[in-house]
């Protein structure tokens, strides 16, 4: 039986994560899930996330991985504390702690955030249910205190990736709506994060709307490369991973929509198996 490292997000977005970790890890065998059937998480109760979440973390382990990324920022903000706190040492009982592993894409990115800046002052661009559960404010006030964060909620960009309106006329009204108000709550503001998996897909037009001086960064290369750096540490988990280069599409949903719509985020062609929880 593979050993893969799990991927999860609850629809497309995390395939533009799993790409660059791909990227940086083509070694890995890889096994993304996305729960397209109950997508989106965002407008959801913290409750709901948790538990999805935690649904969707089992069925990887099922699978084998030895490793699962939520490669998703709300499930991130919404249960990866208590998974990694409540469920992980039931779930993976290890003489010296849990012995695999769930981590998230908020932290790679707050530790890291800081380095950008000049002005010491960051906006944030996510989904409302992040933006509302403060934890990318949390998270960087950690590592950088004392640095202003700004945050935008962007409820109508996911469907506009969705439904590949992206690149379109009619979705600059909206990415510069949103840009220009989360630059109008601080002229200091020199650094974006696109803190949800879709938003890349907007970059050229997120780039377009949104000064030169200003740095944008996307979580993509950032997670792999702290991904990278963990295996590194932690050489046991990394030796359990297995390594024959298989990437395996899972969704909850239509596998044939998914094989179509996937293709836009990971750039190739995606063939999905349905599964049931």
């Amino acid at each position: 039986m593979t050993q893969p490292i799990g991927i999860f997000d609850s629809g497309y977005g995390g395939l533009t994560i799993m790409r660059e970790i791909v990227n940086a890890l083509p070694q890995y065998d890889y096994v993304y899930l996305g729960d397209n059937a109950r997508t989106p998480y965002g407008t959801r109760s913290f409750e709901t996330v948790y538990q999805y979440t935690l649904q969707c973390v089992r069925h990887l382990f099922e699978q084998g991985c030895q490793l699962v990324v939520l490669a998703c920022n709300t499930a991130s903000a919404k249960a990866l504390r208590n998974i990694q706190q409540l469920d992980l040492p039931t779930l993976a009982p290890g003489p010296n702690g849990p012995s695999r592993r769930v981590l998230g894409v908020i932290r790679p990115t707050t530790e890291v955030i800081g380095r950008y800046s000049q002005t010491g002052q960051v906006g944030i661009l996510a989904t409302r249910g992040t933006v509302l559960s403060e934890s990318y404010v949390v998270e960087i006030e950690k590592f950088f205190p004392g640095m202003g964060v700004f945050q935008e909620a962007c409820p109508m960009w996911v469907p506009l990736v969705e439904n590949d309106e992206f690149d379109k006329p009619g979705a600059d009204y909206f990415v510069q709506q949103h840009i220009d108000r989360l630059l109008a709550q601080s002229p200091n503001i020199d650094t974006l994060l696109l803190a949800c998996t879709h938003y890349p897909l907007l970059l050229p037009k997120i780039r377009q709307y949104t000064p030169n001086h200003v740095t944008i960064l996307s979580q993509g290369e950032i997670v792999a490369r702290s991904l990278a750096d963990y295996l590194n540490r932690h050489p046991d988990l990394a030796a359990r991973c297995s390594r024959s280069g298989e990437r395996t599409f899972l969704t909850t949903d239509s596998a044939a929509d998914f094989s179509r719509q996937a293709t836009i985020f990971w750039g190739d062609t995606v063939t999905a198996r349905q599964v049931v929880l």
